[in-house]
């Protein structure tokens, strides 16, 4: 007789434990697609939208710290930079102990100088409309403004001389930025800079509300240094546009600025 123990198969379907066992697999197989259990992956749409916030953000502390992109409303920059142009300004060019030059374009608060102070508005719609101009999505705040330095503190500018050209320290400049047919200056001036200011002019000086215009204002047309927002180094939009703002040498022969409590020389 054989004694061996004969092996059957089992039916799972007779098994208690293994019908349990089943069931719960099939619960697990069947639960919504959309759940996440404890520890599992996040969902894409949450990834996108974490991704998204995060280049938000650091785009948010870029234009803020380092580099911001403004849009130029119109053409008193004119040819330097057009209508519609998204200008890159580095607002680090003069964070460790650089100061505008002549010849700089920047970037800079006008309040005290070119506008009066104005009282508050809706904080929410100013916030909306400051993060959309941060990153280049809106025009400036209307006391930004965008020009060109033609004298620093200490600076005597004049114009203009007998042959209707703008001096600084007595030396004229010729000017090959401003734009064609223009003058230097339809309106006299004769002006020394204070020091820790600007002398700020449009290239478009037919076009331009500068510190021409605002003479007899607060200020006297004046941009402290300190208001300086940075300067403007590219122009990365339309991309038929894209070039380094074009630097110029139309200063380089013009003397440092005479000691405070002196007068620049006689211009020529």
């Amino acid at each position: 007789m054989d004694t061996e123990a004969q092996h059957t198969e089992r039916d799972p379907s007779s098994d208690p434990e293994e019908r349990s066992r089943s069931a719960r697999v099939s619960e697990a197989e069947g639960s919504a697609p959309d759940e996440v259990p404890p520890g599992g992956a996040v969902p894409s749409w949450r990834r996108t939208a974490l991704v998204g916030g995060a280049c938000v953000a650091f785009l948010m502390l870029l234009s803020h710290f380092v580099i911001q992109p403004f849009l130029i409303p119109s053409g008193s920059m004119e040819p330097t930079l057009q209508v519609g142009d998204r200008i890159l300004v580095n607002k680090l060019a003069y964070r460790f102990g650089g100061e505008p030059a002549r010849g700089d374009v920047v970037v800079f608060d006008g309040t005290g100088s070119f506008v009066r102070e104005q009282p508050p508005g809706d904080p929410v719609t100013g916030l909306l409309h400051d993060g959309a101009a941060a990153l280049g999505l809106a025009e400036p705040d209307e006391t930004d403004f965008v020009k060109r330095v033609v004298g620093t503190g200490g600076d005597r500018v004049i114009c203009c001389d007998k042959d209707g050209r703008l001096s600084v320290n007595g030396v004229p400049v010729a000017e090959r930025y401003v734009m064609p047919g223009d003058q230097p200056s339809s309106v006299p001036f004769d002006i020394v800079v204070p020091r820790d200011r600007l002398w700020v002019m449009g290239d478009h000086r037919s076009q331009s509300s500068d510190s021409r215009d605002h003479l007899g204002s607060p200020g006297g047309g004046m941009v402290p240094v300190d208001r300086v927002v940075g300067r403007a180094d590219w122009i990365a939009w339309p991309f038929g546009r894209w070039s380094t703002v074009p630097a110029t040498d139309a200063f380089g022969a013009v003397p440092a600025a005479p000691p405070a409590g002196h007068g620049a020389g006689p211009h020529g």
